[in-house]
């Protein structure tokens, strides 16, 4: 049975009284550009998968109304009744985009025949969702193209929801994509997709209650869909800025943006209708420079120098700006003024960043010191509601210095279990140790709280007294967060720490992700799962011969690395996989007995045991695993 959370401290009601009174809540535009175009809504808006399951509910943050509680900090209070709105909107003519379906949006771009479809959301269920309600209202078009912006999984995933494989493999819808978008889609969500996935559950919240005191949204959305995740395979590769293409029609123009928020990404130009989708590098929030459920840390400067590339290509003869998340933003003046500030944001933290580390100052200690100027500071779309300037500081300091700080006391610590044990000798006992944390609780030093009982959970995790109080921490941090991932990490520790592990609502990880994989990285993915010292003393050898592509490997299991060559090899290996590239995928399904393998497609001759001796060391990541416990 789940706890009742709490009240907000007098702390908290105090800080959102402060910010209430500090950031401009009288200026309403927002409001208005969410609200404009709308043609139709879908009431009710949940959304079921073909078992039954509600996968996505928009309908659960109706209570998003009126003044922020004091549970909630008014500015993500503000964010979220905003993202909430939902339904298809024009948002120009001749382009629509139906928003409150998922974490992202989709935009929808008629043609000659038909329509395209631009970033198809997270999940299968959701995307044919939107695609029904944009029939609704606009006719039964045919899709006859796609375009995804840039590699993240909300981007592509619900592509099966609104075309086929069928269909493309035919020629008759086309899926234009940045270059490399396949390699790195899939890579981050299968390589550490175990890991990602399971911290973006406390990331987005999407296990968490609904309301006042529990998730609000996720300043980039609201949460993430739990539907089914699709992928297919792009055919038109996307390489240089300025590259044309038609499709049914549609004259698109290409800006690439590599190494922004995603490291493949691209900004959409549709010149016939003035109008550029900014993918997600100009949204309506401070984005990630890098995500807390983990990724590549990107580059703030190459992110500030594209914006300003897509002010000088397009700013004069753009009339409408739109993003994979938020609302447009109309008129041509406003449009450079938006891209500006999101330039200069970028730009800021990059550089005084460096200021401050050039002068010896570690990254904990720049996300203190840092200051934004006040044009940023009042300008609602660069508040931190997803990213925020004290993790992006730190992601800057990580990009440039790595994890070590240059104090030699952070070269060789302990666990946080070891250390915990430490500390609470230290502080005269874990009792003790709650008590000076009592303390500080009620002075509303929660941060300070946090480190204490982090401690002490580590140290003794059944220790009661220290899991309640360092919930009811969490929980009060939540409350007074600006960014909704921070809200929603620290009320899923919050849960987890009083009620249970709820574990990973989403898997990325997917068939059809795993089908995407090129040989070689499936070659990896399998060598990241071997349990080395089981593997030490195994050896062995596996050739795989690909008869699509005449391509042939030696896969070599020695001293606990799997490693692989396509290089000639001397002598005959152990066992031999022949199979075509389409097939392979399997290896990485469940488990791959001869039996499995043959009904796939694969062949395996030779020492048939070798395969199995393989799989026995594997040992794959575990979707559950404790994050606020040891």
């Amino acid at each position: 049975m789940a706890t009742t959370p709490k009240a907000a401290q007098p702390s908290i009601v105090q800080q959102q009284a402060d910010l209430l009174a500090r950031l401009p809540f009288s200026d309403t535009q927002d409001f208005e550009d969410a609200q404009r175009g709308l043609v139709g809504r879908r009431t009710p808006n949940a959304v079921r998968d073909d078992a039954g399951q509600v996968v996505w509910d928009n309908d659960t943050y109706d209570f998003l109304d009126g003044d922020a509680p004091d549970t909630v900090n008014p500015s993500l209070w503000r964010q979220g009744r905003l993202v909430a709105e939902s339904g298809l909107f024009e948002v120009t003519e001749g382009i629509y985009q139906v928003r409150g379906f998922d974490l992202s949006n989709v935009t929808f771009i008629e043609g000659e025949t038909g329509v395209i479809v631009l970033d198809p959301l997270l999940t299968k269920e959701t995307a044919a969702a939107a695609i029904a309600l944009y029939r609704e209202h606009r006719g039964d078009r045919p899709v006859t193209g796609v375009i995804y912006t840039h590699c993240h999984v909300d981007h592509f995933g619900g592509v099966k929801g609104v075309t086929t494989q069928e269909d493309v493999d035919a020629g008759r819808v086309p899926i234009l994509a940045p270059a490399d978008f396949t390699e790195h889609a899939v890579a981050e969500n299968v390589y550490a997709g175990t890991a990602m996935a399971r911290r973006s559950a406390y990331m987005y919240g999407a296990a968490l209650a609904r309301g006042p005191q529990g998730q609000v949204g996720a300043g980039l959305g609201q949460t993430t869909s739990t539907g089914e995740v699709t992928l297919i395979s792009p055919t038109v590769d996307i390489t240089t800025t300025g590259q044309e293409e038609v499709v049914d029609g549609v004259r698109i123009i290409f800006q690439m943006a590599p190494g922004t928020e995603a490291p493949a990404e691209m900004l959409v130009y549709f010149p016939d209708h003035k109008a550029l989708c900014a993918a997600e590098d100009a949204t309506h929030t401070l984005h990630n420079i890098l995500t807390i459920r983990g990724a590549v840390v990107r580059d703030p400067h190459a992110w500030s120098n594209y914006l300003t590339e897509a002010i000088d290509l397009f700013g004069d003869d753009t009339d409408v700006i739109f993003a994979s998340h938020h609302w447009p933003t109309w008129g041509q003046e406003r449009v450079v003024e938006y891209l500006s500030l999101q330039r200069d944001l970028y730009a800021y933290l990059h550089d005084q960043t460096l200021r401050l580390l050039n002068k010896g100052y570690t990254g904990i200690e720049i996300a203190e010191e840092i200051v934004l100027p006040p044009a940023l500071e009042n300008a609602w779309h660069a508040r931190g509601y997803y990213g925020s300037v004290s993790h992006n500081v730190k992601a800057i300091y990580q990009r440039y210095m790595g994890w070590y700080d240059g104090n030699p006391s952070s070269l060789w610590k302990h666990t946080p279990a070891e250390a915990g044990k430490r500390y609470v000798d230290l502080g005269g006992g874990a009792d003790a140790v709650v008590e000076k944390a009592r303390a500080a609780f009620d002075t509303g030093d929660f941060r300070w709280v946090a480190e204490l009982l982090n401690h002490v959970v580590f140290a003794e995790p059944d220790h009661a007294a220290a899991r309640e109080l360092l919930a009811d921490t969490y929980e009060q941090l939540g409350y007074g967060a600006e960014n909704g991932t921070w809200r929603s990490a620290y009320l899923s520790g919050a849960t987890e720490l009083r009620d249970g592990n709820f574990g990973t609502p989403l898997t990325s990880a997917s068939a059809d992700v795993i089908s995407a994989l090129t040989p070689e990285m499936l070659f990896d993915a399998i060598a990241i799962q071997v349990n080395g010292p089981e593997a030490f003393d195994l050896s062995l050898t596996i050739d795989v011969v690909l008869t699509d592509s005449d391509a042939r490997y030696r896969l070599r299991l020695n001293n606990g690395a799997l490693t692989y060559s396509a290089k000639p090899q001397q002598g005959d290996a152990d066992a031999t996989i022949t199979t075509t590239s389409h097939a392979l995928p399997a290896l990485a399904l469940g488990s791959p007995t001869p039996e499995a393998l043959a009904e796939a497609g694969i062949q395996l001759d030779g020492d048939t045991s070798v395969l199995g001796r393989l799989t026995a060391v594997l040992d794959p990541g575990d979707p559950d695993f404790s994050i606020v416990t040891p």
